[in-house]
Protein backbone atom coordinates (compact mmCIF):
# COMPACT_ATOMS: atom_id res chain seq x y z
CA UNK A 1 0.00 0.00 0.00
CA UNK A 2 1.37 3.18 -1.17
CA UNK A 3 1.49 5.79 1.94
CA UNK A 4 1.04 9.59 1.28
CA UNK A 5 4.71 11.13 2.44
CA UNK A 6 4.67 14.55 0.52
CA UNK A 7 4.07 17.95 2.65
CA UNK A 8 0.54 18.48 0.24
CA UNK A 9 -0.94 15.64 0.96
CA UNK A 10 -0.32 15.47 4.43
CA UNK A 11 -2.04 19.03 4.61
CA UNK A 12 -5.09 17.91 2.85
CA UNK A 13 -5.94 15.00 5.27
CA UNK A 14 -5.50 16.97 7.72
CA UNK A 15 -7.72 19.47 6.25
CA UNK A 16 -10.44 16.94 5.44
CA UNK A 17 -10.16 15.19 8.78
CA UNK A 18 -11.01 19.16 10.46
CA UNK A 19 -13.31 20.05 7.98
CA UNK A 20 -15.65 16.08 8.69
CA UNK A 21 -14.86 16.78 12.08
CA UNK A 22 -16.66 20.01 12.31
CA UNK A 23 -20.00 18.44 10.09
CA UNK A 24 -20.31 16.00 12.14
CA UNK A 25 -20.04 17.76 15.22
CA UNK A 26 -22.70 19.88 14.07
CA UNK A 27 -24.62 16.96 13.29
CA UNK A 28 -24.24 15.62 16.39
CA UNK A 29 -24.97 18.87 18.60
CA UNK A 30 -28.54 19.14 18.10
CA UNK A 31 -29.22 15.68 19.10
CA UNK A 32 -27.25 15.76 22.40
CA UNK A 33 -28.81 19.03 23.12
CA UNK A 34 -32.58 17.34 22.73
CA UNK A 35 -31.64 14.50 25.05
CA UNK A 36 -29.52 16.90 27.66
CA UNK A 37 -32.43 19.17 27.24
CA UNK A 38 -35.07 16.13 28.58
CA UNK A 39 -33.34 15.24 31.41
CA UNK A 40 -32.72 18.89 32.63
CA UNK A 41 -34.86 20.81 35.18
CA UNK A 42 -37.04 23.58 33.54
CA UNK A 43 -35.61 26.52 35.27
CA UNK A 44 -31.93 25.57 34.01
CA UNK A 45 -33.47 25.21 30.34
CA UNK A 46 -35.38 28.99 30.52
CA UNK A 47 -31.86 30.38 31.65
CA UNK A 48 -29.45 28.40 29.39
CA UNK A 49 -31.54 27.64 26.01
CA UNK A 50 -28.84 25.38 24.91
CA UNK A 51 -27.16 22.63 27.14
CA UNK A 52 -25.36 19.66 26.54
CA UNK A 53 -24.52 18.57 29.44
CA UNK A 54 -27.20 19.07 32.64
CA UNK A 55 -26.49 20.68 36.41
CA UNK A 56 -29.15 19.06 37.73
CA UNK A 57 -30.18 15.44 36.39
CA UNK A 58 -34.05 15.83 36.32
CA UNK A 59 -36.20 12.54 34.95
CA UNK A 60 -39.52 14.94 36.01
CA UNK A 61 -40.18 14.88 32.19
CA UNK A 62 -40.10 11.31 31.52
CA UNK A 63 -42.00 10.59 34.70
CA UNK A 64 -44.85 13.14 33.06
CA UNK A 65 -45.45 11.50 29.51
CA UNK A 66 -45.54 7.91 31.00
CA UNK A 67 -47.80 8.84 33.49
CA UNK A 68 -50.57 7.47 31.71
CA UNK A 69 -50.60 5.08 28.62
CA UNK A 70 -51.06 7.64 26.11
CA UNK A 71 -47.38 7.67 24.74
CA UNK A 72 -47.15 3.84 25.33
CA UNK A 73 -50.25 3.31 23.36
CA UNK A 74 -48.77 5.29 20.42
CA UNK A 75 -45.44 3.62 20.69
CA UNK A 76 -46.67 0.30 20.13
CA UNK A 77 -49.14 1.38 17.61
CA UNK A 78 -45.97 2.59 15.57
CA UNK A 79 -43.98 -1.03 16.50
CA UNK A 80 -47.07 -2.82 15.26
CA UNK A 81 -47.40 -0.56 11.78
CA UNK A 82 -43.12 -0.29 11.59
CA UNK A 83 -42.63 -4.27 11.77
CA UNK A 84 -46.29 -5.42 9.97
CA UNK A 85 -45.99 -2.66 7.27
CA UNK A 86 -42.06 -3.74 6.65
CA UNK A 87 -42.28 -7.23 6.31
CA UNK A 88 -45.21 -6.82 4.10
CA UNK A 89 -43.35 -4.35 2.15
CA UNK A 90 -40.26 -6.49 1.62
CA UNK A 91 -42.25 -9.35 0.81
CA UNK A 92 -44.56 -7.50 -1.85
CA UNK A 93 -40.75 -5.81 -3.23
CA UNK A 94 -38.43 -8.91 -2.74
CA UNK A 95 -41.13 -10.50 -4.62
CA UNK A 96 -41.93 -8.66 -7.51
CA UNK A 97 -38.08 -7.41 -7.97
CA UNK A 98 -37.17 -11.06 -8.72
CA UNK A 99 -39.98 -11.30 -10.69
CA UNK A 100 -38.72 -8.22 -13.23
CA UNK A 101 -35.69 -9.58 -12.50
CA UNK A 102 -35.96 -12.49 -14.75
CA UNK A 103 -35.53 -12.05 -18.61
CA UNK A 104 -38.06 -14.68 -19.36
CA UNK A 105 -41.08 -12.70 -18.22
CA UNK A 106 -43.71 -11.79 -20.47
CA UNK A 107 -44.68 -8.60 -20.53
CA UNK A 108 -40.97 -7.27 -18.45
CA UNK A 109 -40.67 -4.09 -20.18
CA UNK A 110 -44.22 -2.97 -20.09
CA UNK A 111 -44.86 -3.78 -16.30
CA UNK A 112 -41.84 -2.01 -15.50
CA UNK A 113 -42.83 0.96 -17.63
CA UNK A 114 -45.91 1.37 -15.34
CA UNK A 115 -43.82 1.17 -12.31
CA UNK A 116 -41.22 3.80 -13.50
CA UNK A 117 -44.24 5.85 -14.33
CA UNK A 118 -45.47 6.22 -11.04
CA UNK A 119 -42.29 7.36 -9.55
CA UNK A 120 -42.68 10.13 -11.61
CA UNK A 121 -46.28 10.37 -11.49
CA UNK A 122 -49.16 9.54 -8.96
CA UNK A 123 -53.03 9.98 -8.50
CA UNK A 124 -52.52 12.33 -5.88
CA UNK A 125 -54.12 12.78 -2.33
CA UNK A 126 -57.53 13.42 -3.23
CA UNK A 127 -57.78 10.06 -5.25
CA UNK A 128 -55.72 8.29 -2.72
CA UNK A 129 -57.89 8.71 -0.19
CA UNK A 130 -61.00 8.42 -1.84
CA UNK A 131 -59.19 4.60 -2.79
CA UNK A 132 -58.85 3.88 1.19
CA UNK A 133 -62.47 5.34 1.76
CA UNK A 134 -64.20 3.11 -0.56
CA UNK A 135 -62.22 -0.17 0.03
CA UNK A 136 -63.34 0.11 4.04
CA UNK A 137 -59.66 0.83 5.42
CA UNK A 138 -60.82 4.17 7.01
CA UNK A 139 -59.56 4.22 10.33
CA UNK A 140 -57.61 1.05 10.36
CA UNK A 141 -53.90 0.17 10.67
CA UNK A 142 -54.14 -1.48 7.73
CA UNK A 143 -54.62 2.48 6.27
CA UNK A 144 -50.81 3.17 6.88
CA UNK A 145 -49.94 -0.04 5.42
CA UNK A 146 -51.45 -1.26 2.34
CA UNK A 147 -51.71 1.99 0.13
CA UNK A 148 -47.63 2.01 0.50
CA UNK A 149 -47.17 -1.59 0.35
CA UNK A 150 -44.28 -0.82 -2.70
CA UNK A 151 -42.08 1.87 -2.66
CA UNK A 152 -41.13 1.65 -6.45
CA UNK A 153 -37.70 3.29 -5.91
CA UNK A 154 -36.63 0.14 -3.39
CA UNK A 155 -38.17 -2.38 -6.03
CA UNK A 156 -36.33 -1.11 -8.54
CA UNK A 157 -33.01 -1.53 -6.90
CA UNK A 158 -33.28 -4.83 -5.29
CA UNK A 159 -34.34 -6.06 -8.75
CA UNK A 160 -31.18 -4.90 -9.79
CA UNK A 161 -29.20 -6.16 -7.18
CA UNK A 162 -31.17 -9.97 -8.50
CA UNK A 163 -30.07 -9.20 -11.53
CA UNK A 164 -26.28 -8.71 -10.28
CA UNK A 165 -26.21 -12.46 -9.34
CA UNK A 166 -24.56 -14.71 -10.62
CA UNK A 167 -26.99 -17.06 -13.36
CA UNK A 168 -25.33 -20.00 -12.59
CA UNK A 169 -26.84 -19.82 -9.22
CA UNK A 170 -29.91 -20.39 -10.35
CA UNK A 171 -29.02 -22.69 -12.91
CA UNK A 172 -27.42 -25.06 -10.48
CA UNK A 173 -30.56 -25.03 -8.35
CA UNK A 174 -32.84 -25.84 -10.93
CA UNK A 175 -30.89 -28.94 -12.34
CA UNK A 176 -31.60 -30.31 -9.04
CA UNK A 177 -34.95 -30.05 -9.21
CA UNK A 178 -35.56 -26.62 -7.49
CA UNK A 179 -38.83 -24.40 -8.51
CA UNK A 180 -38.82 -20.45 -8.39
CA UNK A 181 -40.27 -20.06 -4.81
CA UNK A 182 -37.45 -22.57 -3.33
CA UNK A 183 -34.55 -20.48 -5.62
CA UNK A 184 -35.95 -17.26 -4.13
CA UNK A 185 -36.32 -18.15 -0.82
CA UNK A 186 -33.56 -20.77 -0.50
CA UNK A 187 -30.95 -18.64 -2.56
CA UNK A 188 -31.88 -15.15 -3.64
CA UNK A 189 -32.87 -13.67 -0.10
CA UNK A 190 -29.49 -15.74 1.60
CA UNK A 191 -27.35 -14.32 -1.04
CA UNK A 192 -29.43 -10.78 -0.92
CA UNK A 193 -28.83 -10.08 2.37
CA UNK A 194 -27.21 -6.64 2.25
CA UNK A 195 -29.56 -5.37 -0.48
CA UNK A 196 -33.23 -6.71 1.57
CA UNK A 197 -31.07 -5.02 4.53
CA UNK A 198 -31.11 -1.66 3.82
CA UNK A 199 -34.39 -1.49 1.90
CA UNK A 200 -36.02 -2.77 4.92
CA UNK A 201 -34.19 0.10 6.93
CA UNK A 202 -35.65 2.43 4.29
CA UNK A 203 -38.87 0.57 4.55
CA UNK A 204 -38.90 0.83 8.81
CA UNK A 205 -37.81 4.14 8.79
CA UNK A 206 -41.05 5.27 6.66
CA UNK A 207 -43.40 3.32 8.85
CA UNK A 208 -41.94 5.15 11.66
CA UNK A 209 -42.28 8.45 10.28
CA UNK A 210 -45.78 8.40 8.89
CA UNK A 211 -47.60 10.94 9.79
CA UNK A 212 -49.34 12.13 6.80
CA UNK A 213 -51.65 9.07 6.10
CA UNK A 214 -52.38 9.07 9.94
CA UNK A 215 -53.79 12.35 9.94
CA UNK A 216 -55.70 11.67 6.86
CA UNK A 217 -57.25 7.77 7.55
CA UNK A 218 -57.03 7.67 11.05
CA UNK A 219 -59.95 9.17 12.93
CA UNK A 220 -59.74 7.66 16.45
CA UNK A 221 -57.02 9.17 18.34
CA UNK A 222 -56.14 5.82 20.12
CA UNK A 223 -54.70 4.38 17.04
CA UNK A 224 -52.41 7.39 16.21
CA UNK A 225 -48.89 6.17 15.82
CA UNK A 226 -45.85 8.30 17.91
CA UNK A 227 -44.86 10.43 15.49
CA UNK A 228 -48.92 12.22 15.30
CA UNK A 229 -48.47 12.11 19.24
CA UNK A 230 -45.27 14.01 18.87
CA UNK A 231 -46.83 16.37 16.62
CA UNK A 232 -49.94 16.85 19.12
CA UNK A 233 -47.10 17.64 21.90
CA UNK A 234 -44.35 19.61 20.20
CA UNK A 235 -46.11 21.83 17.76
CA UNK A 236 -50.06 22.13 19.07
CA UNK A 237 -48.49 22.32 22.67
CA UNK A 238 -51.55 20.15 24.47
CA UNK A 239 -51.32 17.97 27.17
CA UNK A 240 -51.27 14.33 26.75
CA UNK A 241 -53.66 12.89 28.58
CA UNK A 242 -56.02 10.78 27.80
CA UNK A 243 -59.52 9.99 28.73
CA UNK A 244 -60.52 7.04 26.28
CA UNK A 245 -61.69 9.28 23.22
CA UNK A 246 -59.63 12.45 22.75
CA UNK A 247 -57.34 14.26 24.57
CA UNK A 248 -58.33 16.46 27.79
CA UNK A 249 -57.72 20.25 28.43
CA UNK A 250 -54.39 20.07 30.35
CA UNK A 251 -51.74 22.91 30.89
CA UNK A 252 -49.03 22.96 27.83
CA UNK A 253 -46.62 20.44 28.85
CA UNK A 254 -42.74 22.22 29.74
CA UNK A 255 -40.31 22.37 26.94
CA UNK A 256 -38.82 19.36 29.03
CA UNK A 257 -41.48 16.84 28.14
CA UNK A 258 -40.95 17.78 24.20
CA UNK A 259 -37.75 17.39 24.48
CA UNK A 260 -38.45 13.95 26.17
CA UNK A 261 -41.39 12.96 23.74
CA UNK A 262 -38.88 13.45 20.98
CA UNK A 263 -36.10 11.56 22.13
CA UNK A 264 -38.76 8.74 22.99
CA UNK A 265 -39.99 9.25 19.44
CA UNK A 266 -36.41 8.88 17.81
CA UNK A 267 -34.80 6.36 19.97
CA UNK A 268 -36.04 3.23 18.41
CA UNK A 269 -34.58 3.87 14.81
CA UNK A 270 -31.19 5.09 16.20
CA UNK A 271 -30.95 1.68 18.12
CA UNK A 272 -31.84 -0.28 15.25
CA UNK A 273 -29.78 1.25 12.77
CA UNK A 274 -26.17 0.29 14.07
CA UNK A 275 -27.28 -3.69 13.57
CA UNK A 276 -28.08 -2.83 9.92
CA UNK A 277 -25.22 -0.21 9.17
CA UNK A 278 -22.80 -2.65 7.67
CA UNK A 279 -25.00 -3.55 5.50
CA UNK A 280 -26.04 -0.32 4.54
CA UNK A 281 -23.54 0.92 2.02
CA UNK A 282 -22.77 -2.05 0.96
CA UNK A 283 -26.52 -3.20 0.31
CA UNK A 284 -27.18 0.43 -1.92
CA UNK A 285 -24.05 0.47 -4.05
CA UNK A 286 -24.41 -2.92 -5.20
CA UNK A 287 -27.92 -2.55 -5.72
CA UNK A 288 -27.60 0.49 -8.35
CA UNK A 289 -24.51 -1.15 -10.59
CA UNK A 290 -26.93 -1.57 -13.36
CA UNK A 291 -30.60 -0.70 -13.96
Amino acid sequence: MIQDKTLGSRLFNVANIIILGIIALVTVLPFLHVIAASFTTSAELANSRFVLFPKVWSFDAYRYIFSTDTISRALMVSVIVTVGGTLWSMLMSVMTGYGLSRRDLVGRRQIMFLIIFTMLFNGGMIPTFLVVQQTGLMNSLLALIIPVSINAFNMVILKSFFQNLPAGLEESAKIDGAGDFSILFRIVIPCSLPAIATISLFYAVTYWNTYMHAILYLSDSSKWPVQVLLRQIVVLATGINYDGSEFTDVPPPEITVKMATIVVATLPVLAVYPFLQKYFAKGALLGSVKG
